[in-house]
């Protein structure tokens, strides 16, 4: 069965080092926080330089449209997983979930960001 790509929103940036951390085509790493006071199905955005840098939307109001919130997302993917950045519109930030021979691929490169988050 083949993967389909799965998209998804970053927001929440403003509570850390806001947009500007954010490149196109930079790895990110998904790490869900079930134990998040606001959110049970909250994941967190991080970036090899900065760390936490922001959150998967959540709100019908934040997530772009054709993309998944944190709700639709959490149960695809590990406790800890990774996308990588597509594109960055003005505040928004959309991300692509990394598929598993994309994750594979990135394991092997010994050049990659993934060996390092």
């Amino acid at each position: 069965m083949e993967e389909k790509d799965i998209y998804f929103t970053i927001n929440a940036v403003s509570l850390f080092h806001g947009i500007k951390v954010f490149e196109v085509n930079s790895l990110i790493k998904l790490v869900k926080e079930p134990q998040n006071k606001y959110d049970g199905e909250a994941i967190r955005v991080e970036l090899r330089y900065a760390g936490p840098s922001g959150y998967v939307s959540n709100s019908v109001k934040t997530v772009a449209k054709g993309t998944y919130s944190a709700g639709r997302l959490y149960d695809k993917i590990l406790d800890t997983d990774y996308g990588r950045v597509k594109f960055i519109l003005g505040d928004s930030i959309i991300a692509k979930v990394l598929t598993k021979d994309e994750l594979e691929k990135e394991k092997s490169n010994p050049n990659s960001d993934i060996n390092f988050i």
